[in-house]
């Protein structure tokens, strides 16, 4: 409901929420009603949707320029005068190490103030990244700083609820500011094969699906009856070795497996066309992902050398490890997984293969805890650099085990370096370096796509962050979507896989999202504006946004969301697992960590 409007439309919470919140929430949610039932008796009837005044909010709709970009509406809602008795809450840290952020601030009901330690070239393509939603103060209090089932936002759609292994469902939000969807429910389902999802496609019981299987492409292209959308997405595949654990303690084993895998052999038999070795561990459509040296050639004969001159002459026993999950980067990972094995057992090393659950995979990965090699791979999140290798080869990162300052050094310099060509000289350095170090192996680049239904208007695939459901018509009432897995949990602050994130994208928004090509635009907040130093950003919100539950944004409920995650000594600094991964590499570390 936008400022100037008066409605009696109210949605109440679901069934799940009722059971998790405090009496304290009941009495607030008992109290907008009453407020509520005041204002219809004062409006005397509803006022229709699009009719605005000169003090009102107006709502414009651009066209989409083509096919695969989605139309975008924008709010401009009339400025609201802060509460004068609002007390706003703070988040501060000490800016230890490599930190990024010093503060966040409530200043009043509708700015919040990010006082950042240097400059940080990709201030507002984080802030867009998901993990950043925002949900009320109240309800992270009210479960403990753990909403894995539950989330309350304020995005399209709201949580009905989570049938596990079988869907997640979502009810139409029709006091949405952004988009309303034309459909009154949304599901999310999953199924781990590519054919599956075809097959479920193919017979309309879904109306768009996740990377279908490459063999499957020509199928999909000579069926009138569906689409195949090609998704340019910057992504990595990558074979990452653990150097904590013998024999990749040694680097000329790692070294020795760089240059034993014919990268361009998984290439031409696993992936579609468009798909390439990778030369950097970031694509080079990513600027200044590919400064410095490229990476090995494959020379098996040197790779027993390599092997022989470590003490492995006669080869060494280990594991491979990967989630049976499709992703973009890795459409059949049991067929890889079978070719690393066979082109390791070509220069001595006997491979096993352990398949892992998804969750546990991706914990104990990030961890560090996987002795031998995982095959993972990277779907960028924002189009930054920082993205790629800050992510993975920060040195507070533990997914390889100890990093090394000849590239942690130069990466953390680059992070907070403003000029693109002196951040391009750090990037090179840092890029050689790794690759000299070899923690992981930058196996390829893959080209990837989703398919629809041909029915479905509006039917994208975007290259950067999720997939939006609200954004396409299929002319019924309910709109189908199947990906590769369940969702670990809904509760994306302390999440890192694809699967969870689209889950949580439907319900929950941040101060900024992502236009379809990537740029930063405002989402919770009509701007964010940095000072002339470059190290305070002040953040203006929307005003008349609800969360689903009732309850109104403010300020207060952004330092919340923000230092549940951020902020280490915070107690409801809980999540899932308890990682917090981007948060900790995004923001160069965690606030208040012990240790």
């Amino acid at each position: 409901m936008t400022a100037g409007q008066c409605r009696l439309d109210w949605f109440p919470p679901s069934d799940v929420f009722w059971r998790e919140t405090k009496l304290r929430n009941l009495l607030r949610l008992l109290g907008v009603l009453l407020a509520l039932s005041m204002v219809a008796a004062a409006c005397g009837s509803d006022s229709d949707d699009t009719a605005t005044t000169d003090d009102e909010s107006t709502t414009t709709t651009e066209a989409a320029p083509d096919d695969t970009e989605p139309a975008e509406e924008t709010t401009t809602t009339a400025a609201a005068e802060p509460d004068p008795g609002y007390e706003g809450v703070s988040l501060t840290g000490a800016c230890e190490g490599d930190q990024k952020i010093e503060s966040i601030s409530a200043v009043d009901e509708f700015t919040v103030e990010f006082g950042l330690c240097n400059t940080d070239p990709a201030f507002l393509a984080k802030l867009a990244f998901l993990v950043h939603g925002i949900q009320p103060a109240e309800h992270l209090e009210a479960t403990g700083g753990a909403p894995l089932r539950e989330p309350v936002g304020t995005g399209p759609y709201s949580l009905v609820e989570w049938v596990a292994g079988d869907s997640v469902v979502y009810a139409r939000n029709d006091d949405y500011y952004g988009t309303v969807a034309p459909h009154e429910t949304a599901v999310l389902r999953w199924a781990t094969e590519g054919a599956q999802r075809l097959i479920e496609l193919q017979s309309g019981q879904v109306h768009g699906i996740t990377f279908p299987s490459t063999d499957d492409y020509p199928v999909i292209e000579d069926d009138p009856e569906l689409t195949l959308i090609p998704k340019p997405e910057a992504n990595i595949l990558y074979f990452g070795m653990t150097n904590t654990f013998p024999p990749f303690d040694n680097v000329d084993v790692r070294k020795a497996v760089a240059v034993g895998i014919d990268r361009q052999r998984i290439v031409d038999q696993f992936f579609p066309d468009g798909s390439e070795p990778a030369s950097h561990f970031t694509p080079c459509t990513v600027e200044n992902g590919c400064e410095g040296e490229s990476w090995y050639d494959f020379d098996p004969e040197a790779a027993k050398q390599l092997l022989a001159d470590a003490g492995f002459a006669d080869g060494f026993e280990t594991t491979i490890y990967y989630r049976d999950v499709f992703r973009g980067y890795l459409p059949e990972p049991g067929a890889v997984a079978v070719d690393l094995q066979d082109q390791l057992a070509d220069i001595g090393i006997t491979a096993s293969i352990e398949v892992m659950e998804s969750g546990a995979f991706i914990e104990e990965s990030q961890a560090g805890n996987l002795e031998g090699i995982h095959m993972l791979g990277w779907t960028g999140d924002y189009p930054h650099v920082t993205n790629f290798l800050d992510g993975h080869f920060s040195e507070q990162i533990e997914q390889f085990g100890d990093q090394d300052p000849s590239y942690t050094t130069p990466l953390a310099e680059a992070s907070k370096t403003t000029d693109t060509a002196a951040a391009g000289v750090l990037y090179a350095e840092a890029n050689t370096a790794i690759k000299e170090f070899v923690p992981m192996v930058p196996v390829l680049h893959s080209s990837t796509a989703f398919a629809y239904g041909a029915n479905v208007d509006g039917a994208y695939a975007p290259p950067w962050g999720q997939v939006l459901f609200n954004l396409m018509d299929n002319g019924e009432d309910t709109f189908v979507f199947m990906q590769g897995n369940e969702p670990i949990s809904l509760y994306c602050a302390d999440e890192s896989d694809g699967e969870s994130l689209r889950a949580c994208a439907q319900v929950v928004e941040g101060l900024y999202g992502y236009a379809p090509d990537g740029t930063p635009i405002p989402q919770l907040a009509t701007e964010c504006a940095e000072d002339e130093a470059g190290t305070t950003w002040t953040c203006n919100l929307r005003t008349g946004v609800k969360f689903h539950d009732g309850s109104d944004l403010d300020a207060n409920d952004v330092v919340a969301s923000f230092s549940a995650g951020l902020d280490a000594a915070d107690p409801l600094h809980v999540g899932n697992t308890g990682a917090w991964t981007y948060y900790d590499y995004l923001w160069g570390g965690l606030l208040n960590a012990e240790g």
